[in-house]
């Protein structure tokens, strides 16, 4: 009995330290469950098996989930949101947007903003169709024209993969990192287990970020259920500046 009163405290204590909040505070529980429900089913299957990793990401769940709960509440992006499954959401076009942005707008763009720490757009192509994930800036070199992202990899300013993937593993590894990503979180996505057939870079835009963070997926010849946006990509989301998707405001 004593252990379940325990449990009943902790709980009470995750879903109250948000006094700020006022009426907002049932919105704000919904969506701190259905968050928490989902990264919990996506480490039981997709977690890192090291203990020590595991224990930290665990550990650092309710501070990650109440600010993305915070944000979604009190935010200036152009989305609504959907607090019973703690997500994004905004009309979803028929076609993919950016998937054919020019080359030169996108070096451009990338040679005059990319920067460390920067929320930036992934066009994922795989057997099953299309989709953007949100990815962030871990390492920009200006000689080369290229950028590394934390989960995806290496990219020209033109979009394109620069590096295989042997050489995306080695630059992790010097840079002492473990798969986690710079929020703290994982990189487990749908692109885990799906084979992904192309990895395309684009410019961000109102119209493409939308369709990031609210997981809009399409099909071949047609649009696709919106996938479930892990805890660390919408986390990454909290950091879009809508004003000009850059770091200068």
């Amino acid at each position: 009995m004593a252990s379940d009163g325990h449990t009943s405290s902790t709980q009470s204590g995750f879903f109250s330290n948000s006094g700020e909040l006022g009426g907002a505070q049932p919105q704000f529980t919904e969506i701190c469950t259905a968050l928490y429900e989902r990264e919990l089913l996506l480490i039981a299957h997709k977690g890192p098996s090291n203990v020590s990793i595991l224990r930290r990401r665990l550990a650092g769940l309710p501070h990650h989930i109440r600010s993305v709960a915070r944000y979604l509440i009190d935010n200036t992006s152009p989305l609504d949101i959907d607090p019973h499954n703690g997500s994004w959401f905004i009309k979803q076009p028929g076609k993919c947007p950016g998937h054919s942005q020019p080359i030169d707008k996108k070096h451009q763009w990338y040679g005059q903003y990319a920067d460390y720490g920067l929320v930036i757009p992934i066009c994922i192509t795989t057997l099953e169709g299309m989709h953007i994930e949100l990815d962030s800036i871990d390492s920009v070199n200006h000689a080369t024209h290229t950028l590394h992202t934390n989960k995806h990899g290496w990219f020209s300013f033109d979009g394109e993969m620069a590096h295989s993937e042997a050489e995306t593993r080695q630059h992790k590894a010097g840079l002492g990192m473990t798969g986690l990503g710079t929020t703290g979180l994982g990189t487990s996505s749908v692109t885990d287990a799906i084979t992904v057939l192309k990895r395309q870079l684009l410019k961000p835009t109102t119209a493409i970020m939308a369709s990031a963070c609210s997981g809009h997926m399409w099909r071949h010849k047609s649009k696709g259920a919106p996938r479930a946006l892990s805890l660390r990509e919408m986390r990454l989301s909290t950091h879009i500046n809508w004003k000009n998707f850059t770091l200068k405001g």
